[in-house]
C-alpha cells in the first residue's frame, strides 16, 4: 500500500489529507497521472516529495509498498 499525503490548495482540492493506494509497483508518473484524471488538478501547482525528499515529477521513479508520498504546496520564503 502507498501513502499519498496531500497539503495546502491539493488537499482543499481532494477534501482530504491523504489516501492510500493499494498497488504493488505503479510509478511516480502514473500515479501523479491516475491523481490528476481523479482529481482534475488542471493548473494546480505543487511539488513531490517521496519518503520525505523532493522529486521532479518528471522522474522517472518506480513507487514501492509503504513508500509515502506528498504532494506539497509551492514554497515561499524569505
Amino acid at each position: 500500500m502507498i501513502e499519498i499525503k496531500y497539503f495546502g490548495a491539493v488537499a482543499e482540492k481532494t477534501k482530504c489529507s491523504f489516501e492510500n493506494v493499494i498497488s504493488t509497483e505503479i510509478s511516480l508518473q502514473d500515479l501523479l497521472q491516475d491523481l490528476d484524471e481523479k482529481y482534475q488538478f488542471e493548473s494546480l501547482s505543487f511539488s513531490v516529495a517521496v519518503n520525505q525528499k523532493i522529486v521532479s515529477k518528471a522522474t522517472d521513479y518506480s513507487l514501492k509498498t509503504r513508500d509515502v508520498v506528498a504532494l506539497l504546496p509551492p514554497f515561499a520564503g524569505g
